[in-house]
């Protein structure tokens, strides 16, 4: 996956900074298939850097502060690689707690999750089933987004193949 990113030179004037992979990306070894990137990412009060300084190297949680933001992008596996025999979970939370730290120990064994957030999603590609906590299941395919309004909810790949999302959280004050 390519990343551009623009900022300003000595005089002003708006220029590509940067231009590459995403350089924090991470293919899972415990789980062949999830692949993990954060492209960018904001803190509150952060201003605009003019130089395009990349702040993805400092970030510390994937759970972005209340005005705080974090663009991920996740490629899923097929829900059957769950099933292998080969699949080892306790390795597999280990690495999500190495990648997505502040959201993986919000993860239940059953994979539902609630985050402080408001999650703006598109496929990208292939199809994934949106799963709420009333049980109810919405399938979305490429070009299809969904708002996440704080929810408790899961991301269940029944398609057989790949599917990759992209995410935009914005962290915000949990009500009640």
């Amino acid at each position: 996956m390519r990343r551009v990113v623009t900022g300003h030179d000595e005089n002003g004037r708006s220029v590509v900074v940067s231009d590459g992979p995403v350089p924090r990306s991470r293919e899972f070894t415990s789980l062949p298939g999830w692949v993990s990137r954060l492209p960018w990412a904001t803190d509150p009060g952060q201003p605009v850097s003019r130089a395009g300084e990349d702040p993805t190297p400092k970030v510390t949680s994937l759970l972005p502060a209340p005005g705080g933001t974090r663009f991920i992008v996740l490629t899923f596996p097929p829900e059957s690689a769950f099933a292998d025999p080969a699949f080892d979970p306790v390795a597999f939370d280990r690495e999500q707690r190495a990648d997505s730290p502040g959201i993986a120990e919000l993860i239940e064994p059953d994979g539902m999750h609630t985050t402080p957030t408001v999650d703006y999603g598109i496929v990208i590609q292939g199809e994934i089933t949106l799963e709420l906590d009333d049980g109810a299941r919405t399938p979305l395919s490429a070009g299809d987004i969904v708002i996440q309004n704080g929810t408790r909810h899961a991301w269940r790949n029944l398609s057989g193949r790949p599917v990759t999302v992209a995410f935009v959280l914005i962290g915000t004050e949990r009500d009640g």
